[in-house]
């Protein structure tokens, strides 16, 4: 049980970074430019186009290979933390403009839905976090 639930979380965590990631690298100008909205420096820009979805890839090799999916279960909590936050501080009105919302199927979100959509993927992570050490552990 504890195992196929593992699996399941892994599974949406890969098709998450997967699908955003090559969503971003299919039109690096138009996340430029979508990053360009941001609250972030702009000198930071070029390198966030490729920084970011290569580390979602990395997530998902990771989470692919049993032995590295601890890490890969890690590594998508911390991307999740940061998105989670941003959009935390973005829904505070910490920011004096209000960005645009993420490309592809996620475009159609609010920032509210887009909040509890990266809380529930940052809870996903931690249970799958907890799973696998657990799991570790104890027989299934």
């Amino acid at each position: 049980m504890k195992t196929n639930l593992l699996r399941l979380i892994c599974a949406a965590l890969i098709l998450l970074f997967f699908y955003t990631a090559t969503a971003k690298l299919s039109s690096p100008a138009r996340f430029q430019s979508e990053l360009s909205n941001q609250t972030v420096p702009p000198w930071s820009v070029p390198v966030l186009v490729w920084l970011i979805p290569a580390t979602e890839l990395i997530a998902v090799f990771l989470l692919i290979i049993p032995r590295f999916r601890l890490h890969g279960l890690y590594g998508s909590a911390a991307l999740m933390l940061v998105f989670t936050v941003y959009m935390g501080l973005v829904l505070l009105n910490v920011y004096e403009k209000v960005p645009c919302s993420c490309g592809g199927v996620l475009k159609n979100m609010g920032f509210k839905v887009h909040f509890v959509f990266n809380l529930f993927f940052l809870l996903l992570s931690l249970a799958g976090i907890w799973l696998l050490k657990f799991k570790a552990n104890r027989p299934d």
